[in-house]
């Protein structure tokens, strides 16, 4: 028996398709199955609490990275849950760390086989991110994107992206690891469990999403003279963590303090958080891999 929860809206649509491709390959195969359709922002956290209390539970989520974000965040009881993701959102970043397919026919074939595996997520404070938190230019753009009235999808975030660097800011933060704290300027800053942010650029090209670490990834204010040449090689599969200004480190929690009216961003969506206080969470989600 499987629970399915769904954005049928996710991606302009994809995920009311998506549902009808897995709902035919359940019937195929008489697995009994119930939907249950999410009808407003935060309605996915409150279908997964309400499921995680239920033992055997196992969970086939249709949307992108927001909607994963709500179902993990509802998870009362881990050890009843078996969560398996069917990617149908606008960037679908998460899966492309997690090795799972963008096609929803093998992305099933997936759950079907039933290997179950742990993944890791990242506890800030009473919230939870499977993929990325972070502050800085990426935020800057995801309001940028939600302010602009055409376009949709990749387009609309290139041309969020580009407007944003027109008008760039650098944000002021501290940032406490490895029990040092350290007054920042920077471009943009990542806590990440997975690999991409913004529909497959590659923040943290060495993350891997069950080794029980965080990689912290700062990228320090630069000449603005210098910032598209720094988006190039960010867009060239991650490039930009070779450069001087950038820090990388891997760490099991980081603690981030905005300092200015800069927000923060959980798995792509904006909070109003000034404090982002991260701890890798481990051998605790169990996940069809």
């Amino acid at each position: 028996m499987f629970n399915i929860i769904v954005n049928l809206s996710s991606g302009n649509n994809k995920g009311r398709n998506a549902l009808r491709t897995v709902e035919t390959i359940l019937i195929g195969k008489q697995i009994p199955y119930e939907i249950h359709s999410t009808l407003y922002k935060g309605h996915a956290t409150e279908i997964a609490k309400e499921l995680s209390r239920k033992p055997d539970t196992k969970l086939i989520v249709l949307g992108g990275d927001g909607t994963y974000n709500e179902v993990l965040s509802g998870i009362e009881n881990f050890e009843n849950v078996t969560l398996g993701l069917i990617p149908c959102g606008t960037g679908n970043d998460f899966v492309k760390a997690a090795g799972i397919p963008l096609d929803v026919k093998k992305a099933m074939e997936i759950i079907l086989k039933g290997n179950v595996t742990y993944t890791d997520f990242i506890q800030i404070g009473d919230r939870r991110a499977l993929n990325c938190a972070g502050a800085g230019m990426d935020v800057d753009v995801l309001e940028r994107y939600a302010e602009m009235k055409y376009f949709h999808g990749k387009v609309k975030y290139y041309l969020s992206l580009i407007d944003v660097l027109l008008h760039l800011k650098f944000h002021k933060m501290k940032v406490t690891f490895d029990g040092k704290t350290h007054d920042k300027s920077v471009f943009m800053i990542a806590v990440a469990n997975g690999t991409c942010i913004g529909g497959g650029m590659k923040i943290s090209p060495e993350s891997v999403v069950d080794d029980g670490k965080l990689n912290l990834i700062i990228v320090n204010e630069i000449k603005r003279s210098k910032v598209f040449g720094l988006l190039v090689k960010f867009l060239k599969g991650g490039k930009h963590i070779y450069e001087s200004c950038t820090e990388s480190f891997l760490v099991d929690e980081v603690k981030i303090e905005m300092l200015d009216q800069g927000k923060t961003q959980l798995d792509g969506e904006v909070h109003a958080l000034k404090v982002l206080d991260c701890k890798i969470v481990t051998k605790t989600l169990k996940t069809y891999r």
